[in-house]
């Protein structure tokens, strides 16, 4: 097998073992066959073309029609002109199938199901399109070096994206195979250099060191190996941007991402109740005469991680025109869809959008996306609520006590999310649970059960200034201490709900607001609230209220048998115009305007973090960090990668009836790459010497042996020849010499010398010479081909008499 051919192979199982770190992204992983064999395809195309051989743009143009003609196969066959060759109508497809592919990312959490044919286009395209750059780099133009850089980018994609932690193994095996393609490109190398180097044995009689080539080849692998390692921790975080598929958070933040990740509401919703002035949020206009029932729901908590509760990561994506029906919600159950016009103030900048749940559709003006699961919207790039005014329908659901305690299990999937307590969780909550509901024969007597413990039988009181506290002995303490507000509460009875193997989980928004004499209902920050939400088979989420006096007793937890404990009243809520029944104390973060601005206690409410980006991960964006990703790796690389190529175009061999010789040409070619190696090596080049006394120069200050000496005299000798001679005659193995020396001057470097003439060479600086001296050159030529323009075209002022041409 050729050198270029061992080359070719090597460059696919790198790109290959590089696409490995995208296998936890997308299940099944069958798609790294296909890809496996597109990319060999493409692979054989090109050391097909370089045989031929045709020119190099030629080659690589070649290779990229046959992967775009594959793609089409795959996935535009109906499309295309004879099932194969795209036209119009198959690039319609492919960005259809693009945008459908950004969606599903959107859509799916990781691993996406590999059904989707945008996203196994987006993989098999992009593996396609690395696998190009890396044959073309390597094998095409001969220099494997900077082959890594597209690799990088493959695995930092998949890095980015990946939530697990077995990041590094992928990192192990995408080096291992850049590793490869490296020493194989510098194999090829040794076999046409003529003869192979060999180290001084390391011990007395013992086998030769490694060549030194060798050697350096590893060095130079070591040290990419470090720059991509630290490199990436220079870079700006990744959660929540391209390459992490999750956003930050929840709030006012910059966002980027397509999930919704963790808020802490505790603090914020604490402030809330506590101002000192019972600001106006919202207000609304419903068509439904009963109003004691409408709770506006901003984010809903389903994450427990034993200290708090927090939304888990969920997948946000366009708001669709009707809203799809909520989960677990049955035929039977009665229900009445309800408009809702909702105006929020002009200081309120909630990134979410408060609504009555479950929502059935939402008109609202701005930019937002929809979280399917939770059922909510979250402002996009920047949009909150502050001054709109949106409708929103929803239902108004009224199941019965008895449809709710005959409600049949959930699903085994339902429960394993909803249901999970961390082992930090006290016992005293499921003990306190199990004592709470003894006696009970549902799930829905149960949370009866829990719900009159908190609000009539358990002595509980409801005060704000309780403070909030955190580690998973907070709900012990609260248990004990029996104060709290709606925070303590929700919290409380969810994890209770959750030992007892209820799915639960809490809502976050606003309780009923104050009728006003205009027909309309004001919401002010006191009506800021926490409820848990636990799940019935048939239902769906339903409400429950174990907070005193705040909120209203949903319907279906009141018994009208007579003597029952349970309240057949509503407990109003305190709302803007409307006094707490219990008198809570100003709270020490906001008890005074000074001392924190009310606007910043209100702004927060719930949330008090960064909020999502758009739609996730679009291609635009991946594609973006991976450009600034191979921008940040490969600016203080490019001296380096600069230099290889240089060196490598220099000591190209030229071949005439098969005996080695340079030309005139080569001949200055071959010294300026010793000079310019001499100066890496810490021996500035003087211009004011003749080659001879240049040559001199390099042995003394490189202190170099004899044999490097004559090859350093010998190269010389063979300039001055070109420089002075009339005829200058063929000099044979001036390459071999410049090597030679190279590896002397490198033997008595040291280490730092080394690293320093590698990674940043001295020479390098001659790019920018270059830069100037064409930039030079290119305003001379613009300026004498604006001269030689006539005046009327250059504008030049007309004379009264024209000058006359001396030629006639």
């Amino acid at each position: 097998m050729s050198g270029r051919a061992r080359l070719a192979l090597c460059g696919w199982a790198a790109t290959l073992m590089a696409a490995c770190a995208l296998l936890p992204l997308v299940s099944p992983a069958t798609w790294i066959l296909q890809a496996a064999v597109m990319l060999g395809v493409q692979t054989l195309v090109g050391a097909a073309t370089r045989r031929v051989p045709l020119p190099r743009p030629l080659t690589v143009a070649s290779q990229a029609l046959v992967g775009l003609l594959m793609l089409t196969l795959a996935f535009a066959r109906e499309q295309a002109v004879a099932g194969f060759v795209p036209g119009p109508d198959a690039f319609r497809h492919f960005a259809e199938l693009l945008r459908q592919g950004g969606d599903d990312i959107a859509r799916y959490a990781i691993p996406a199901p590999l059904a989707s044919d945008g996203i196994r286009l987006m993989l098999l395209g992009g593996v396609l399109v690395i696998g190009l750059a890396v044959d073309t780099l390597a094998v095409t133009f001969r220099s494997a070096a900077p082959a890594g850089l597209p690799l990088l980018a493959l695995y930092s994609v998949a890095a980015g994206l990946s939530e697990g932690g077995a990041d590094w193994l992928w990192f192990l095996v995408a080096a291992v195979g850049y590793l490869t393609l490296l020493l194989t490109e510098g194999r090829d190398r040794l076999s046409q250099w003529g003869r192979v180097f060999g180290g001084a044995a390391r011990t007395p009689g013992g086998e030769p060191g490694a060549q030194a080539p060798v050697r350096t080849g590893r060095r130079i692998g070591v040290v990419a190996l470090g720059v991509a390692l630290v490199v990436p921790l220079a870079l700006p975080g990744m959660n929540g941007g391209l390459l992490d598929g999750a956003g930050t958070g929840v709030g006012t933040g910059t966002g980027g991402g397509g999930t919704i990740s963790a808020v802490n509401p505790l603090v914020s919703l604490r402030d809330s109740l506590n101002v000192n002035e019972d600001r106006q949020v919202l207000s609304l206009r419903t068509n439904t005469d009963d109003t004691s029932d409408l709770y506006l729901r901003i984010v809903s908590l389903d994450d427990f991680d034993g200290s708090t509760w927090k939304p888990a990561k969920r997948h946000i994506v366009s708001v669709p025109d009707r809203l799809p029906a909520p989960t677990g919600l049955g035929g039977a159950v009665r229900r009445t869809e309800i408009e809702t016009r909702i105006s929020a103030a002009d200081w309120y900048a909630q990134d979410w959008l408060p609504m009555p749940y479950p929502p059935s559709g939402v008109q609202v003006s701005g930019s937002w996306r929809y979280e399917p699961v939770g059922m909510t919207l979250v402002g996009d790039h920047g949009e909150t609520t502050r001054g709109k005014t949106y409708l929103v329908k929803s239902l108004a659901v009224r199941p019965t006590a008895e449809q709710l305690a005959e409600a049949p299990r959930p699903s085994t999937a339902l429960r394993r999310e909803y249901t999970k307590l961390p082992r930090s969780v006290p016992e005293v909550v499921a003990r306190t649970a199990r004592q709470v509901t003894e006696g009970t024969s549902n799930a829905y007597e149960q949370a009866v059960k829990l719900q009159d413990y908190f609000t009539l039988d358990g002595g509980f009181q409801y005060n704000t200034q309780v403070q909030v506290g955190s580690g998973p002995d907070a709900i012990a303490r609260f248990l004990a201490d029996k104060q709290g507000f709606c925070v303590h509460f929700s919290f409380a009875m969810a994890a209770m709900a959750r030992s007892l193997g209820i799915p639960a989980r809490v809502a976050v928004g606003f309780a009923p607001g104050s009728p006003q004499a205009d027909g309309s209902v004001a919401v002010g920050l006191k009506d800021a609230h926490a409820w848990p939400e636990l799940y019935f088979e048939g239902v769906g989420w339903t409400r429950f209220e174990p907070t005193p006096s705040r909120g209203t007793t949903p319907s279906y937890t009141q018994s009208e048998a007579p003597g029952d404990t349970l309240p057949d009243v509503a407990r109003p809520s305190a709302s803007a115009g409307a006094s707490t029944s219990a008198e809570p104390s100003a709270s020490a973060s906001c008890d005074t305007v000074k001392d924190r601005d009310l606007d910043a206690c209100a702004g927060a409410l719930p949330l008090d973090t960064a909020r999502p980006g758009a739609d996730g991960t679009a291609w635009y964006t991946v594609v973006g960090w991976a450009l600034l990703g191979l921008l940040v790796v490969a600016l203080p690389l490019l001296p380096m990668l600069w230099r290889i190529r240089r060196r490598s175009v220099r000591l190209a061999p030229a071949r005439h009836g098969g005996v080695r010789a340079e030309a005139s040409e080569q001949v200055l070619f071959l010294w300026r790459e010793l000079t310019d190696t001499a100066w890496d090596h810490g021996i500035a080049p003087d211009d004011a010497l003749t080659p001879r006394g240049a040559a001199a120069r390099i042995v003394r200050l490189g202190d170099l042996d004899p044999a490097a000496a004559e090859s350093v005299h010998r190269v010389a000798g063979a300039v001055e020849q070109v420089l002075f001679a009339p005829r200058p005659s063929p000099v044979p193995g001036l390459t071999d010499d410049v090597r030679a020396v190279r590896t002397a001057l490198w033997s008595r470097a040291g280490r730092t010398a080394r690293v320093r003439a590698v990674v940043a060479p001295r020479s390098s600086v001659r790019a920018l010479w270059a830069v100037q001296d064409r930039w030079t050159e290119l305003r001379a030529a613009s300026a004498a081909r604006w001269a030689s323009l006539p005046a009327a075209v250059r504008g030049a002022p007309r004379d009264s008499t024209r000058a006359t041409d001396p030629t006639g």
